[in-house]
């Protein structure tokens, strides 16, 4: 009942902000204008941060997002076709995110800061606040420092790098790669020895690396199909412990893929 409260307040925020965006759209001409996003990505398995979130079942992931000038808002979800540990054999919405952003850029320097608040049906709720720092240059550096600010407080710290070809009919091949580091701060959250047991050690290691490719393919002005492939391993003995140790299927690496149907305007 909560993560529904949840998600019809932000559904809420949604037309709000909607009806806000709107009237100056068609007000202001000269002013900056609104702009909105909208996707559903199908995929064959959930990994998050290194962490697998799904099992032998096919997820689906709405997003929206609406911004105005250099303030955004992102409503995200995970549809789950067929939860590995609930008897019940259906599909179930187990994941709802919001994320409030401001971006802004200087020259080739972007800067991002924001606050997410993960609306969870398995475990506690989560929340985040974020920083962000990305160059347009050779690779699209990107440096993201994540702070868990609600339980189990912790930093995550993901550095990143991007590139993207040319192709014919205006299709970009899309290459990236990121490494994730994490430090936590709370006695819950700790190491894991080789025999599978917790230690009293806070955990602190370098933890995922994950390298995806994809296709962005361009279905008209406004419409893109984006189909991809990626792969998510552990960086060190620390984390390859951790993440089987939470896994649904005793392993830390994960190979996956979907396809993703965008339109923006």
């Amino acid at each position: 009942m909560k993560n529904w409260t949840i998600r019809l307040s932000a559904a809420t925020a949604i037309v709000f902000l909607a009806f806000i965006f709107i009237p100056m759209n068609l007000c202001a001409e000269d002013e900056a204008k609104p702009s909105a996003s909208a996707d559903v990505g199908v995929f064959s398995q959930y990994i998050w941060r290194g962490y697998e979130l799904s099992k032998d079942s096919i997820v689906i992931q709405p997003s929206v997002t609406v911004s105005y000038k250099d303030v955004g808002f992102n409503l995200w979800g995970n549809l789950d076709t067929d939860v590995y540990s609930d008897p019940r054999d259906e599909a179930q919405f187990n994941e709802t995110d919001m994320t409030l952003s401001y971006d802004k850029s200087f020259g080739i320097v972007s800067m991002g800061v924001g606050y997410i608040y993960y609306a969870l049906d398995a475990i506690d709720d989560s929340q985040e606040i974020y920083l962000s720092l990305g160059l347009d240059t050779l690779l699209s550096p990107s440096l993201t420092v994540y702070r868990e600010i609600s339980h189990l407080p912790a930093w995550y710290i993901s550095l990143g790098v991007s590139h993207s070809f040319e192709l014919p009919k205006e299709i970009t091949l899309d290459l990236g790669g990121s490494v994730g580091y994490y430090a936590s701060d709370d006695d819950a959250f700790v190491e894991i020895d080789d025999n599978g047991n917790a230690t009293t050690n806070k955990y602190n290691a370098l933890h995922n690396g994950l390298i995806s490719v994809g296709l962005t393919i361009p279905v008209g002005k406004y419409f893109s199909v984006v189909p991809m492939i990626a792969y998510s391993f552990p960086l060190s003995n620390e984390a390859d412990n951790l993440i089987k140790s939470t896994s649904l299927s005793d392993k830390s690496d994960f190979f996956y893929g979907g396809v993703t149907a965008n339109i923006s305007f």
